[in-house]
């Protein structure tokens, strides 16, 4: 099953007043675990960058300013998404910024049920407790020390491993290393050779075993081991 987590900056809370996406970030998962592909990019917003935005993401108008505009990166984007299920954390916001950038291109828009939203499974799952990503990463032990600032690649990242807690969590070492696997097969590396199986051991009975049972028996009346 291959599985989509999304995460997008932009420029301000609503599409609709004219703010736009900045920042794409995807991370793949394939049957719940990570494969290392990922889609990534900046976009020029072709409008001035607010402040209050910019303490969030770090992306100034400067550092946008050479970007692709959206146009220029639907159509990796939308390859790369192809038709997977998309996870995603306060899935109508990212979508509604999403589908306002392909309406401006006359392209199809991505229905709200291919989303699975991961603020939706948390709040059913910790019902009254905090149920945003810095809240959730701390909960299920995930590493923050590298989120100085919100980005959309690393925000994925980070989701992609509580998204995966979420769903039921993982036990380490039970995850597939390809990567390791293709090294240990490049070194040499062999399987353990399977145990040979013992030989059976005898069950006859020892002789002072014999002669407890021969006692025995000479206290029962016609026991069954005299019969003919």
């Amino acid at each position: 099953m291959r599985e989509i987590v999304l995460d997008t900056e932009t420029t301000g809370l609503d599409p609709k007043s004219g703010h736009r996406v900045v920042e794409i970030g995807c991370v793949e998962l394939l049957n719940h675990v990570a494969t290392g592909e990922t889609y990534h990019c900046y976009i020029n917003p072709q409008r001035p960058m607010p402040a209050e935005a910019e303490r969030i993401h770090g992306l100034s108008d400067s550092f946008l300013a050479d970007k692709p505009l959206f146009a220029a990166v639907a159509e990796g984007f939308l390859e790369f998404i192809a038709s997977a299920p998309l996870i995603i954390h306060n899935a109508a916001f990212d979508l509604g910024f999403l589908n306002m950038e392909l309406k401006k291109l006359a392209r199809p828009v991505i229905p709200p049920d291919r989303a699975i939203d991961t603020v939706k499974l948390a709040r059913r799952k910790f019902p009254g407790a905090p149920a945003n990503l810095d809240a959730l990463c701390r909960r299920f032990g995930v590493d923050l020390s590298v989120r100085t600032k919100h980005g959309a690649l690393l925000d994925s990242e980070l989701l992609a491993e509580v998204y995966l807690e979420l769903v039921g969590g993982r036990q380490p070492g039970l995850t597939l290393d390809q990567a390791g696997a293709k090294a240990a097969a490049a070194e040499g590396a062999v399987p353990e050779a399977v145990p040979q199986s013992r030989a059976a051991r005898s069950h006859a009975a020892s002789d002072a075993e014999s002669a407890a049972h021969a006692a025995f028996i000479e206290n029962m009346k016609n026991p069954i081991w005299r019969r003919q």
